[in-house]
């Protein structure tokens, strides 16, 4: 098993949530929640505070990108086999409509061929908490 899902397994949602902002502290902006992990799937949540509005009053775009790269990235991790590497390399992004509760933002990667090197494109969605896909995004991601 890949040591950072076993991490997230012996841990717990709260717990690890915590320990990826203490490797990357940049995730800690938005002061994420992992709901689930698991190859090929990745599910973190954020709370829409003022500490993540833009001018208007809304989840800020950067702050939906933030939160896809973790999720993205976090489920790449767990999605390669153990000693291998990668880092993203684009992001392709569309804003589809104003964000404006608590955010579901999930990556889904069983569609994607984890065993090879190079680039892949990996889909991430967020949700407002009525369901509603306000957020898309491509991440490609440099497999070595």
């Amino acid at each position: 098993m890949n040591s950072t899902l076993a991490l997230y397994q012996q841990m717990g949602n709260e717990v690890f949530s915590k320990a990826v902002t203490q490797v990357a502290p940049y995730f800690s902006t938005i002061t994420p929640d992992f709901t689930a992990l698991r190859p090929g799937f990745a599910e973190v949540r954020f709370a829409n505070r003022r500490e993540v509005h833009n001018h208007i009053g809304t989840v800020h775009a950067i702050a939906l990108c933030n939160a896809a790269e973790l999720a993205a990235g976090t489920m790449t991790t767990v999605s390669i086999a153990e000693g291998r590497e990668w880092i993203p390399v684009g992001m392709n992004v569309q804003y589809l409509a104003k964000a404006k509760t608590d955010m579901r933002v999930v990556a889904d990667g069983s569609g994607v061929d984890w065993s090879h090197a190079g680039n892949v494109e990996v889909p991430v969605d967020a949700f407002d908490t009525e369901g509603r896909r306000v957020f898309t995004a491509t991440i490609t991601m440099n497999l070595r």
